[in-house]
């Protein structure tokens, strides 16, 4: 027997940010994102040898260790790691012997939320492989617990609940961990137009999430009036997206990514540079009408919007001054698990 799963990774459009704890733990957070046609995937192969192999093929990285109740922390695939001891804590009755692999199509430190949705693969291949009574929330839920409190890694919770969910939604983050995801439903011509008009490109330097997420999270703590206000104005962008999807005012979007991209670098000093700008600006000198960075911020991708007949000129553009354009499909499908 062997269990396979796949979660997608996803492209956030506006409010990102106000899912951290440090916001929405007092006032709710609203974010609009999509998730995409990259995926992570887990492969599931039990073993009788009283041990567990996790391998992550994307990395490079492979660890051995005999089956226990917990798997002791090394800096091998901690995060791999963290799911089994957490599972194996509060779901399995005894040890497993397996073996985890593991890959994701997209480097780490992407802003596609990669990390999360892995974890959300991971967590979905172990459900199916021991039956366990796990809804769309709980995964969600639990993947954000594995990842922010027992592992302390900072972030919020939009990736897990996109991986989990798939397809276009409105995400509310209330206090006490009340997370409610909206599915938004557009029409088809609508979604066709939308693709055929972003840009999305691999500025070609990955980066560490943590340190911004962090200046952004003291700057909330802190009572940072801009910072604050900006996260504000976010959530405010996240109603205007809606609307703009929904009706159909695609024009608006590249207005609405910019806006978004201007209040995000108020969070923190750490999510542009120069190098970023230089790219901006070229984008929008090729006829891109906005932008934002995904994720975090300080690098990986980055989402352009090119209205009318300008997609061709801005990927021109990119591409010659040396930056990757992934070329993209929506998707309407979250996370998946199925048995060989």
């Amino acid at each position: 027997m062997i269990i396979r799963s796949k979660a997608p990774l996803r492209i956030s459009f506006a409010g990102g940010g106000t899912d951290l704890s440090s916001y929405c733990d007092y006032q709710v957070g609203y974010i609009l994102n999509a998730t995409i046609n990259m995926y992570a995937h887990a492969t599931i192969e039990p073993l009788a040898n009283s041990k567990i192999i996790i391998a992550s093929q994307d990395r490079g990285q492979t660890c051995t260790v005999k089956s226990s109740a917990q798997i002791p922390y090394d800096g091998c695939l901690d995060l791999l790691k963290a799911v089994y001891n957490r599972l194996r804590r509060d779901y399995f009755k005894k040890n497993l012997s397996f073996k985890l692999t593991t890959y994701v199509e997209a480097p780490a430190g992407s802003g596609l939320g990669s990390s999360s949705t892995l974890v959300v693969a991971v967590l979905k291949a172990f459900s199916e492989y021991q039956n366990l009574p796990l809804s769309d929330y709980d995964i969600a839920h639990l993947a954000w617990e594995i990842e922010r409190i027992d592992m302390g890694m900072s972030g919020g919770k939009q990736d897990q609940y996109a991986a989990v969910f798939g397809g276009f939604n409105f995400m509310e983050f209330h206090p006490q961990n009340k997370v409610i995801v909206i599915p938004i439903r557009m029409k088809q011509n609508i979604l066709n137009e939308l693709e055929a008009n972003l840009v999305l490109a691999y500025l070609g330097n990955s980066r560490v999430s943590s340190a911004i997420i962090d200046t952004q999270t003291a700057n909330i703590t802190q009572k940072n009036k801009s910072a604050v206000r900006a996260m504000d104005h976010l959530k405010e962008q996240a109603f205007a997206m809606k609307e703009a999807l929904l009706t159909g005012r695609l024009n608006d979007i590249g207005k609405l990514l910019a806006y978004g991209w201007q209040e995000k670098k108020k969070t923190s000093g750490k999510i542009s540079s120069p190098e970023i700008e230089k790219v901006y600006r070229l984008a929008l000198k090729a006829g891109a009408s906005g932008g934002k960075i995904s994720g975090a911020g300080g690098g990986g991708f980055f989402t352009f919007f090119c209205p009318d007949s300008t997609r061709y000129n801005v990927v021109q553009a990119l591409e010659k001054s040396g930056k990757e354009v992934k070329r993209f499909n929506f998707t309407d499908q979250g996370v998946q698990s199925w048995v060989i």
